[in-house]
C-alpha cells in the first residue's frame, strides 16, 4: 500500500507533505509504509509519521501555572523511626510534598506505615506543613485517616486554610486493588453523603475524594481504560456530593486523580493532558464551571524491572518529564530499587534529584504546556479522549464504578489488554533494555532496608476479583 493511500483523508493535502511522502516512498523502496512508519498504541490508536500543526489548540494548565509542581516523595516505610528520618531528611533536601503510604494500601507494595494515628503523628512532626502538600495515599481506613490528620492539624493549631492536603479517599481503588470493601456497596453509597457533610462541616480544604487510576494501570490497563475508569469514579463522587446537597460547583474542586505515567514520554504527555479535558468535559456535561483537574502523577511500577535495575532509573526519569511537561501538579517516583524490596536512602534520593533538576536546572515548568499545538501529541489527546469516554459510558452501562468491578467487567477488560501487551512482549515486537534486550551477564547487588512485606487486606464485605499489580518483565518470565 502507498503513503499517500494510508494517509488520505487524515490531514489535508500539501506541498510540504506531498514532497515529504514522495522522499518516504523512494526512501521505503517497495516497503510497507504501514508496517515501517506507522504505529498503534495498546488502545489502537494510530501513531503517525507525520502530523500539521494544530493551530487552534489552547494550553491546559496546572491549578498553579506559577509555581512549579509538587515533588512528593512517599513515605512507607514500617519502621516509624526510620520513616520519620526520611521525612525530615526528604523535606531538607527539596522535597515540597509528602504522600503517607499506609500498610494495606494497594499501591504500597507490601510495604507502608503502621495503621495507627501515633504513625502519622509521628512522620509528620517537625515537617513545616504550610509549605509541603500532605496527601494520603488511597486505602482501606482512608476515612480513619483523614480524621485523625484532621486531628492533628487542630492539635498544632494549624490553619487549615494556608495547607495544601489531599485526603486521599477512593472507595473503587480500594475495591479493585484489594479485591474487598468494609461495608456492602450499597451501605458505603449510603454512609458517603453523611460523611461528606462532616468533611464540609469541618471547613477543611482540599482533595478529599480521588479518582485513583493507578491501581489499574499496574494491573495492565491501557491508558484509555484508566483515565475512562478514573472519569467513571470522579463522577460517581459527584453524585455522592449531590446526595449530601453540597453545590456541584464548590464540591469539584475536592475531587482530585492519581495517574500512572512511563516510559512512553509522548503518550504519557497526552495522557496527563487527556485527563483534564477529560474532566473539564465530564463538568460540562453536568452543567457546573470547569475547575481545573489537581492531578497526582505517579511512575509505573508496572513498568520497572528487577534485572538491571538501575535502568529503571531511566525509566523514571523519562516518565516524570512527561508528567511535568503533561502539567501535572504533583510527582512521585518509584526508587529505581523497589522492586527488590524496600528503597534504601540512595534510591530515595536519586528519584527525589531526578525531579529537582528537572524543576531547578531544567525548568520544565518556565513554559505552560508545551506540548500545545503539537500535531502528534494533539491528536494523541484527543484520541485518548475518545478511547476513556468510550469506556465511560461501557462502566455507567454496567451500573457504575463499583457495581462493574463486583461483576468483573472491568477486570476482564483489564485482564485483556495486559494479555495483548504481554504477548507483544514475548514476540519480541517490544523490548525490554537490560532485560529482554542487552541484559547483562550477572547482575550487581542491590541495597534495600530491612522489612518484611504484609499480607494483602482480606476484610470486607463487598467482594471482587483483586487487581494486584503485575510487572511486565514478571508476566512474560523474564526476572532473575
Amino acid at each position: 500500500m502507498g503513503a499517500g493511500a494510508v494517509i488520505q483523508n487524515v490531514e489535508p493535502a500539501n506541498a510540504e507533505r506531498q514532497r515529504w511522502l514522495a522522499l518516504a516512498e523512494k526512501a521505503l523502496a517497495g516497503a510497507s509504509f504501514e508496517e515501517k512508519l506507522v504505529s498503534h498504541t495498546d488502545d489502537n490508536i494510530r501513531i503517525e509519521p507525520l502530523y500539521d500543526r494544530s493551530m487552534a489548540a489552547e494550553p491546559m494548565v496546572r491549578t498553579n501555572p506559577t509555581s512549579p509542581w509538587i515533588v512528593s516523595q512517599r513515605v512507607d516505610d514500617p519502621d516509624i523511626d526510620r520513616a520519620k528520618a526520611q521525612v525530615l531528611e526528604d523535606v531538607a533536601q527539596g522535597a515540597t510534598g509528602l504522600s503517607l503510604v499506609f500498610e494495606g494500601a494497594p499501591n504500597a507494595f507490601g510495604y507502608g506505615l503502621p495503621r495507627t494515628a501515633q504513625a502519622l503523628e509521628t512522620v509528620l512532626d517537625g515537617v513545616p506543613l504550610n509549605r509541603v502538600q500532605v496527601r494520603i495515599d488511597a486505602h482501606p481506613w482512608s476515612r480513619a485517616v483523614a480524621d485523625w490528620l484532621v486531628a492533628f492539624l487542630s492539635k498544632r493549631r494549624s490553619d487549615p486554610t494556608k495547607l495544601n492536603l489531599s485526603f486521599g479517599i477512593d472507595p473503587a481503588a480500594i475495591f479493585a486493588g484489594t479485591g474487598r470493601l468494609r461495608m456492602s456497596i450499597e451501605a458505603l453509597q449510603a454512609s458517603m453523603p453523611q460523611s461528606l457533610a462532616h468533611f464540609f462541616s469541618m471547613g477543611v480544604p482540599g482533595v478529599l475524594l480521588e479518582a485513583d487510576g493507578r491501581v489499574f494501570h499496574n494491573a495492565g490497563a491501557t491508558e484509555g481504560q484508566e483515565l475512562g475508569i478514573m472519569l467513571a469514579s470522579a463522577v460517581s463522587y459527584l453524585r455522592m456530593f449531590e446526595k449530601a446537597r453540597q453545590p456541584l460547583v464548590y464540591a469539584a474542586p475536592h475531587i482530585g486523580f492519581a495517574l500512572s505515567v512511563d516510559q512512553d514520554q509522548f503518550l504519557s504527555i497526552a495522557k496527563v493532558r487527556a485527563l483534564r479535558r477529560l474532566w473539564a468535559r465530564a463538568q460540562e456535561a453536568c452543567s457546573i464551571p470547569n475547575s481545573t483537574a489537581n492531578v497526582h502523577a505517579e511512575t509505573s511500577f508496572r513498568m520497572m524491572t528487577a534485572m538491571d535495575c538501575e535502568t529503571n532509573i531511566l525509566r523514571t526519569a523519562i516518565a516524570a518529564f512527561a508528567a511535568a511537561a503533561g502539567g501535572a501538579d504533583s510527582i512521585s517516583i518509584l526508587p529505581h530499587t523497589i522492586v527488590h524490596g524496600l528503597p534504601a536512602g540512595f534510591a530515595r534520593r536519586v528519584a527525589r534529584n531526578a525531579q529537582l533538576i528537572m524543576a531547578h536546572e531544567s525548568h520544565i515548568d518556565h513554559v505552560a504546556d508545551p506540548a500545545c499545538g503539537s500535531g502528534a501529541v494533539e491528536a494523541l489527546t484527543e484520541e485518548l479522549c475518545e478511547v476513556a469516554w468510550a469506556e465511560l459510558q461501557k462502566i455507567e452501562a454496567e451500573g457504575g464504578v463499583l457495581s462493574s468491578l463486583q461483576d468483573g467487567h472491568i477486570q476482564a477488560r483489564v485482564h485483556a489488554s495486559a494479555t495483548r501487551r504481554n504477548a507483544a512482549y514475548k514476540a519480541g515486537a517490544r523490548a525490554i533494555i537490560g532485560t529482554t534486550l542487552y541484559p547483562l551477564k550477572s547482575d550487581r547487588p542491590v541495597e534495600t532496608l530491612a522489612a518484611e512485606r504484609r499480607p494483602a487486606f482480606t476484610e470486607g464485605v463487598a467482594v471482587c476479583e483483586p487487581l494486584f499489580p503485575v510487572r511486565i518483565d514478571q508476566s512474560i518470565g523474564a526476572v532473575s
